[in-house]
């Protein structure tokens, strides 16, 4: 199991750095669909007792990046299609609206720093770097909608695909896509067009999904 540790033996909130661990690595990828979260292997991981490990776990399944099976205590969870095709609409029906709110009062500073990401994940060359800075460019676009609720569910609906989208982009002309379609969105926040915005947003989550679809569909079949 790959993950960062850290030696937490004198740390107070060592269940929420465990948990910021445990699911940056999950979403990432570098612990696959699946694979099993021993809770004594993560304890001496980041030399603690039980006790945080057990807190942090509870909270990914509360997410749905874990759950816990009889016989084989918490494994990763994978997702069936009919699941990543429920997670599709959430997005495609909550992320424009939540765009469109945040082009309203989108300050001069979110929209540079947007630019920044949108740049950076263009000129990116390390492919590993490509859905850190595909997320980063995409919560700077919504940050500004003063919808907390909102933009809480759409963090736990990209946390559950972050890794398939990460995969895509590396795996399929996602990247080619992605860079010309966030052009597209962040030319709309700057002419403070916000229905522009929110309708490109919502083409560039419905390709998405199309072509995740027809990549996972390759991989069954082959």
């Amino acid at each position: 199991m790959k993950v960062i540790a850290t030696d937490l033996a004198k740390t107070a909130s060592s269940s929420d750095i465990i948990f910021d661990a445990l699911r940056d690595s999950i979403i990432s990828g570098q612990i696959q669909a699946g694979e099993s979260m021993r809770q004594a292997h993560i304890a001496e991981l980041f030399n603690v007792s039980r006790i945080p490990v057990r807190e942090a776990l509870k909270r990914l399944e509360a997410q749905g990046l874990v759950q816990s099976l009889r016989y084989k205590g918490y494994v990763v969870s994978p997702l069936s299609h009919a699941e990543m095709e429920e997670i599709y609409e959430i997005r495609a029906n909550l992320e424009p609206i939540v765009i469109e709110k945040s082009v309203a009062n989108m300050s001069d500073e979110t929209l540079e720093e947007a630019k920044e990401y949108c740049e950076s994940f263009s000129s990116e060359t390390e492919a590993s770097k490509w859905g850190e800075w595909n997320r980063l460019f995409h919560e700077t676009l919504y940050r500004d909608a003063e919808r907390p609720y909102h933009l809480k569910l759409v963090g736990e609906a990209i946390d559950r695909v972050d890794s398939y989208l990460r995969a895509q982009l590396v795996l399929t002309n996602g990247m080619a896509i992605a860079r010309r379609e966030h052009n597209e969105i962040l030319a709309a926040c700057l002419q403070r067009d916000g229905v522009l915005a929110a309708k490109r947003t919502r083409e560039h989550i419905l390709g998405s999904y199309r072509v995740l679809m027809d990549y996972l569909g390759k991989q069954s079949k082959g």
